[in-house]
């Protein structure tokens, strides 16, 4: 069993489906909430990493002042070889302490849209990756690919979805781990930006449901296994 920490950067995004199910496997969890001024722990303190998302760009420095420390301590848990995986906002992150850009995306992507999986996903991943999964997303900036890191995912309004560097450092900018309750809470807190957009659904499309959050759960909790071995 492993102790994995996560980050957490505003009070409604947490690591949804992920929690219940890490707990389940019989890891050991950790937080550290930055929005509220919570000390980064010491980097033999966990086997594993889960950086989450949130509303403020990568640049915002000024605004949210811990940005600078979290990134430099992203880049010494990756220089580590320490297993980090990244959710939207923590999947930019990890793309700029890697050296690549993070800019707007020429869309908003918010609500539920396909992936199509990369030719160069490795081979340990492709059991647990389908080649094409309507996931949920809910972001404006996207990232290039850091150097000597693989595509794993694009979608239509977005050319880069996911990436693996070293095969230890994963970037999703999309959500496996969402619930039908963790959208309804980003919804509650970021409304203003469900605009009349082409990739911006309605709350009711978004909360509308058949499959869609049991297949995503599923396929993040295959990958987590593969990720983070007890």
């Amino acid at each position: 069993m492993a102790n994995l920490h996560w980050l957490q950067h505003v009070s409604f995004e947490g690591l949804g489906s992920m929690e219940k199910w890490l707990l389940e496997q019989g890891h050991s969890l950790s937080c550290t909430r930055l929005w509220a001024g919570e000390t980064l722990p010491a980097l033999d303190a966990f086997a594993g990493l889960i950086v989450m998302g949130g509303p403020m760009g990568i640049y915002d420095h000024n605004e949210y002042p811990w940005l600078p420390e979290e990134k430099e301590f992203l880049r010494l848990v990756a220089e580590s070889g320490t297993p980090i995986l990244g959710v939207c906002l923590g999947a930019q992150l990890l793309a700029d302490v890697l050296g690549a850009e993070v800019r707007a995306n020429p869309e908003k992507e918010i609500g539920w849209f396909p992936v199509t999986r990369s030719d160069d996903v490795p081979g340990f991943l492709a059991s647990v990756l389908p080649e094409e999964l309507t996931v949920f997303h809910w972001h404006g900036d996207t990232f290039r690919l850091p150097e000597k890191a693989v595509r794993l995912y694009s979608s239509e309004a977005c050319t880069n979805q996911a990436f693996l560097y070293k095969e230890h450092v994963m970037g999703l900018q999309f959500h496996l781990e969402t619930t039908r309750d963790s959208v309804a809470t980003l919804i509650d807190n970021c409304r203003d930006e469900l605009t009349n957009a082409p990739w911006i659904m309605s709350e009711q499309e978004m909360l509308k449901t058949d499959n869609r959050f049991s297949d995503i759960n599923g396929c993040m909790h295959q990958l987590l296994e593969q990720f983070f071995p007890k």
